[in-house]
């Protein structure tokens, strides 16, 4: 190899050294773009954490409406609020009337419907609200005292008192002291009582009144431990309101007990005209 050659070849290699400047300018990019997707990748966080109080926003007043949707649902079930500001209104016959329409209307036909309706004439006077249970008894049978002397029939009695519980029947028996006197009064309820039991008072012995909840004297009747026929009154506890407010015809058992007991056979004796209705 010559000088000159050699010369020529180490200004080639000088020319094409690297100068440490660029090795940082090359280190500040290649950091620039490691850098760059580590900013993209922080992009998408930060709109994650702004979709979240959105969501949480949306859902607040879907819980709100459930919520008032279940508020009302439990207002609506509270009767005895809407009956407590109600007025109390005295029943009518054309409440009992309407009643025994409603009821025997959709499964009856229409000659057997006219065969269950009452007349006005079917009924007593009605209890206006002002009266004891007494008094009221006094107003509707003012000839009680022969009634009761001339009855001497066995399983039977002349007046026949139907209301919703034991406590009420012992409740209105204790209330006509002042009406009754010396007649004897049979408790016609299940409670503590058997349906042998008053069966066999009422082979036994004579009774003038009958007071109990229409479910037992239905069976009684039906078992021919109970005859109807020499029945003069019957008088339904109507107007009473128990704690919940209800009144007997409000009780959806009792009301079926109650138009079971009028179809057996209250309504024809009083359409013969030989049993009167009255509302208490």
């Amino acid at each position: 190899m010559s000088k000159n050659d050699f010369c020529s070849g180490f200004l080639l290699w000088k020319n094409f050294s690297f100068d440490p400047s660029d090795d940082e300018a090359i280190e500040k990019a290649s950091d620039n773009r490691t850098a760059t997707p580590q900013d993209s990748d922080s992009k998408p966080a930060v709109t994650k954490k702004r979709k979240q109080p959105t969501e949480c926003f949306l859902s607040q007043p879907e819980e709100k409406q459930e919520s008032t949707v279940k508020a009302k649902k439990r207002k609506k079930k509270k009767i005895s609020d809407i009956l407590e500001k109600s007025a109390p209104k005295p029943g009518v016959p054309a409440d009992l009337q309407n009643l025994l329409s409603q009821h025997f209307g959709e499964n009856r036909s229409v000659i057997e419907i006219e065969e269950l309706k009452l007349s006005d004439s079917c009924f007593l006077p009605a209890n206006d609200l002002t009266h004891s249970f007494s008094s009221y008894l006094k107003e509707i049978c003012p000839k009680w005292a022969k009634l009761r002397k001339n009855h001497k029939e066995k399983k039977s009695v002349v007046m026949l008192v139907i209301c919703s519980s034991a406590l009420r029947s012992l409740e209105l028996i204790k209330s006509m002291t002042a009406f009754k006197g010396d007649c004897r009064v049979l408790k016609l309820f299940a409670k503590h009582i058997k349906i042998k039991e008053q069966m066999s008072m009422l082979e036994k012995g004579v009774f003038h009144i009958g007071v109990g909840t229409p479910g037992r004297v239905k069976a009684l009747v039906e078992q021919d431990g109970l005859c109807l026929n020499s029945t003069k009154y019957m008088i339904l506890d109507w107007n009473w309101r128990d704690q919940k407010l209800r009144r007997m015809m409000d009780i959806p058992e009792i009301k079926k007990e109650t138009i079971d007991l009028l179809e057996m056979s209250i309504i024809k004796l009083c359409r013969e005209g030989s049993v009167k209705l009255g509302l208490f």
